[in-house]
């Protein structure tokens, strides 16, 4: 059974979710949530992703979007393709990371069992994109992108995890990523 699950849809609005391989907390310093938030505002300004909501957790990120130029699943893929590869090099290059061997290995380690992978891989290929086809479904899935930091036990409070669309939809001020509410 394939898991390679299909973008219905071509200008449909989706729920994603993808992971790094084996769920590594990757997401535990300022300068990689950067990596992803430069590279969503780059897609946002440059590539048609419209963007919804979204959470970036410290294994897995999650993604209300809309691709403006109908290609949902070439955007994914250029989107995880780009960050995958910078990723590894900011991680190979920072002398303050202290789990950067074992994570390289790990990396590697997925890598040798795709055939699809040269060296390393960064994330996991699945990504189960959800067409969100009414109001009530975008707001399931909206508050579910906004609660994942609160039932994971980081905070109390959706506004208060730094790397969240909650903080856009609250009109907080302090918001790292400009989203597309309208």
């Amino acid at each position: 059974m394939s898991r390679k699950y299909k973008f219905g849809e071509s200008t449909g609005a989706y729920f994603i979710s993808f992971a790094t391989v084996y769920w590594i907390d990757v997401f535990t310093r300022d300068m990689y949530f950067s990596i992803i938030t430069a590279s969503l505002d780059y897609c946002r300004k440059n590539k048609g992703m419209e963007i919804y909501g979204y959470c970036i957790m410290p294994s897995h990120i999650h993604l209300i979007f809309r691709s403006a130029e109908a290609d949902p699943s070439g955007l994914i893929r250029d989107f995880k393709g780009f960050t995958s590869r910078k990723m590894l090099k900011t991680i190979e290059e920072n002398a303050q990371e202290s789990r950067k061997e074992w994570m390289l290995w790990m990396f590697e380690k997925a890598g040798k069992k795709n055939s699809n992978v040269k060296n390393r891989q960064f994330w996991q290929q699945n990504n189960k994109p959800i067409e969100l086809w009414s109001l009530k479904v975008f707001e399931q899935k909206l508050n579910y992108i906004h609660n994942n930091p609160v039932v994971s036990g980081f905070v109390t409070n959706p506004v208060d995890w730094k790397y969240s669309s909650a903080r856009n939809y609250a009109s907080n001020d302090d918001t790292i990523l400009e989203i597309d509410k309208n």
